[in-house]
């Protein structure tokens, strides 16, 4: 099987991707892993990547797509695959239908985990680090036994800028938009499942499931 993870930052696409992988058996690819193992591999593409990560610009997409077009081709990536990150623009997403259609092995499903952005703002700006030991904490999931303050050590939390609500905003405005650029496409395709993305994990895990079973009994 050939899927493809869309949500938001937030939203658990890294999670789910994780476990539906190694129930489904398929190889899970992330963009920012993908990166890293090239850069390590020391690659042309992931060189020419890793130079422009380094001088804080966004990889071009004639780099991202070359990386990701190298990466399917491996053996491992036979038995199937589940990509969580890309495509990020239409672009992408075509030069993808090309080079699966070719090899035969066309995109299955899309599934987008759709999460209400008030929670995904709960989500994100809820965490907060001790300056001293590192201890991570959320306001939410996992709080300190006294508001603001680490359990280990007693220093006071700090919140790092990246998960200040004015940055998750920004953030998440940026990447609504060509993440619905891309639902709007796989839709018009027949191959888009939107999932209820709120709840516990493992809930959200079985509707995954739920959306992907008919796909499989289908090939």
């Amino acid at each position: 099987m050939q899927l493809i993870l869309l949500g938001l930052p937030g939203a658990g696409k890294g999670t789910q991707a994780k476990v539906l992988s190694e129930r489904l058996g398929l190889l899970h690819i992330s963009t920012g892993d993908m990166f890293r193992e090239a850069a390590a591999a020391g690659t042309e593409l992931g060189n020419r990547a890793q130079d422009y990560m380094s001088s804080g610009e966004l990889v071009p997409d004639e780099v991202t797509i070359g990386m990701l077009l190298e990466r399917i081709a491996q053996p491992d990536a036979e038995q199937g695959i589940m990509l969580d990150g890309f495509p990020r623009t239409i672009r992408q997403a075509e030069a993808l239908d090309v080079a699966l259609g070719e090899r035969g092995t066309p995109i299955d499903d899309v599934l987008y985990i759709r999460v209400p952005e008030s929670d995904l703002m709960t989500r994100l700006t809820g965490r907060w680090t001790c300056p001293q030991c590192g201890a991570i904490y959320h306001v939410k999931a996992s709080p300190p036994k006294s508001d603001g303050v680490c359990d280990i050590d007693g220093a006071l939390l700090t919140q790092r800028a990246d998960d200040q609500p004015d940055t998750v905003k920004a953030r998440l405005d940026t990447n609504r938009e060509w993440t619905e650029q891309l639902a709007s496409y796989y839709e018009r395709a027949s191959k888009l499942d939107e999932i209820d993305g709120t709840g516990d994990p493992a809930g959200i895990t079985e509707r995954l499931m739920s959306a992907i079973e008919p796909v499989s009994a289908a090939e």
